[in-house]
């Protein structure tokens, strides 16, 4: 097959009779990412779009490309990729950090028709392996070297074992043996020479899976279904013209790239800052001197902020919206935000697969702090059910399906997969548990494996985490099971301390004491607490929980 067969056959389709509801609500219009840029160059030609201060292994200077210099750009590096042997259908992995190159290369790769697999910055051999062989890469684009890590080494073993994968563009001034992606775009002949653009209807490109065991699966998303999730967040979110988003996570993630992100922020119009480091030392400083009006937190992020702006720490005071997202955020953390920042809080609950949910900017306080939003679309269909698919009633906890007009209806060229994660009729099994309020917003009650069986008792870790977080000293916490040769599972709470409460912590036995007083059954209290400096992270900056499991599984093999 083709590379463009080869993509199309691995893409599940929107049954006919879904494709024509969505187009007559007006939620598909027929927008494609290349012209819509296009279009945004022709209306904002000079404005400014994209702020990339440098300072990294990309570049050491500042840009600050113009829609119409973007959209140039984005022309030339078609042409180039497209003399280099690039096509509609080929998988392109687009490993690049938060520099303006990133969308160069992706709204060239947009409008040649071939498709990005974006991957994160923090992936090493084992998943870019996979990705590159899964997918068949034709090309791999990297940094040199980003954050101490050589990613030319990375592709040249990468390249050995994947014949298909016939280019490496390196972004810096240092390529090795590789190309120079500064050296690729060129005035040739553009995709209109080789078959035109593709439709929206087309795949745009693949986005990774948020899952936690083992590598992520791959999410097609079409042109028309993405840029719908786009002007519903930007509506959402109030961004037009003047918006300036501060882009924090890693660009290539669903949150920083669609809630509403960078490219919702293309769409309005605005301004993308991108921010080369997370921490409030980097972006505050940012926020400041661009003035920043909305950016996107993961919960661990968005507490690191709360206690910098605590201790003393300005900057931010340009900050109109703070989404966090990505993970959920807890009510004890969520009311400092408009206190200590000043600014209104947008919970946001979704997944690259499909459904977004916001609080709206209207919507009262306590709603804001205690639910994770409802969906985007009339037209977002949400089930919460049993174990059995039976649904619930409003106010019961149970597993989330959904489906509608930007949810996919099955991961790409994954029929295994597909048949465990949907439902016969299209509903898409998220893995989440939640509880619908009566005014349609969700509350995240955890992840379906997040849940600690103990004995027979079930124990929600964020619950329990939701107190812990009450308490002065803690700034962070993490509940995962632990194994038990008697109970099955008991609960292991890892704690992380604010900086001021280190030199005389707490024991454990206090902060169980604690949570205890609170209310919290009995069978909830923590039955061990471990106190660590920091958590490890997902690619994202998300907790893993995944590796705290590992930690004390392998703790109690030991000692």
């Amino acid at each position: 097959m083709t590379p463009l067969e080869t993509a199309r056959a691995g893409f599940t389709p929107y049954p006919a009779e879904f494709a024509e509801r969505y187009r007559a609500a007006g939620y598909w219009r027929g927008e494609t990412f290349g012209r819509m840029l296009r279009e945004r160059a022709a209306e904002h030609g000079g404005r400014t779009a994209v702020v990339d201060p440098g300072g990294h292994g990309v570049a050491a200077t500042e840009r600050r490309w113009t829609y119409a210099e973007l959209d140039r750009r984005a022309d030339r590096m078609a042409a180039g990729l497209l003399a280099r042997g690039i096509r509609a259908g080929d998988r392109v992995v687009v490993q690049l950090p938060n520099a303006a190159e990133f969308f160069e290369v992706v709204f060239a790769l947009f409008r040649i028709g071939a498709l990005p697999v974006f991957a994160l910055p923090a992936h090493r051999y084992a998943e870019i392996g996979y990705f590159c062989s899964f997918t068949g890469a034709a090309a791999y684009v990297v940094p040199a070297v980003e954050g101490g890590f050589d990613y030319r080494e990375l592709a040249s073993r990468v390249r050995a074992e994947n014949p298909a994968l016939r280019l490496v563009l390196v972004a810096g001034e240092d390529p090795g043996e590789h190309v120079r992606l500064a050296d690729v775009p060129c005035d040739g002949p553009g995709p209109e020479a080789f078959g035109g653009e593709p439709g929206p209807e087309d795949v745009a490109f693949l986005q990774l899976s948020g899952g936690s065991t083992g590598v992520p699966k791959l999410i097609p998303r079409t042109h028309d279904d993405y840029i719908y999730s786009l002007r519903g967040s930007v509506e959402l979110c109030g961004q037009d013209p003047d918006s300036v988003y501060l882009c924090v996570l890693p660009a290539a993630h669903n949150f920083p790239l669609s809630s509403p992100g960078s490219l919702g922020t293309l769409y309005a119009g605005g301004r993308v800052v991108l921010c080369p480091q997370p921490a409030p030392e980097t972006a505050f400083p940012l926020i400041e001197r661009e003035g920043v009006t909305i950016t996107g937190l993961v919960p661990p992020l968005a507490l690191l902020w709360l206690d910098a702006a605590e201790r003393g720490a300005r900057g931010y005071e340009s900050l109109e919206v703070l989404l966090v997202g990505g993970a959920k955020f807890s009510e004890e953390a969520a009311r400092r935000v408009r206190p200590v920042l000043g600014c209104t809080l947008q919970q946001v609950f979704g997944m690259a697969e499909g459904l977004v949910n916001y609080t709206r900017l209207d919507d009262p306080e306590e709603l804001v702090t205690t639910t994770q939003g409802r969906p985007i679309s009339p037209d977002d269909e949400v089930r919460v059910v049993d174990d059995q698919d039976r649904d619930l009633p409003d106010g019961a906890t149970g597993h989330l399906l959904t489906r509608g007009p930007y949810t996919i209806r099955g991961y790409w060229n994954a029929p295994g997969h597909n048949a465990d994660s949907f439902t016969a009729d299209g509903f898409y099994r998220t893995g989440d548990l939640v509880r619908r309020t009566p005014t349609g917003h969700l509350v995240v009650e955890g992840r379906a494996k997040d849940q600690i069986n103990r004995g027979g008792e079930k124990v929600a870790a964020e619950e329990i985490e939701n107190h812990l977080l009450a308490h002065p000293a803690v700034h962070d916490a993490a509940v995962v099971s632990m194994p038990d040769p008697y109970l099955g599972e008991r609960t292991c709470a890892y704690v992380v301390l604010r900086a001021e409460s280190r030199e005389q912590p707490p024991k454990s036995v206090e902060l169980k004491r604690f949570v205890r007083q609170r209310g919290l059954a009995e069978y909830k209290v923590p039955d061990r607490v471990e106190f660590v400096a920091a958590f490890p992270a997902t690619g994202i900056g998300k907790v893993s929980k995944k590796e705290l499991r590992a930690a004390i599984a392998a703790s109690l093999t030991t000692g």
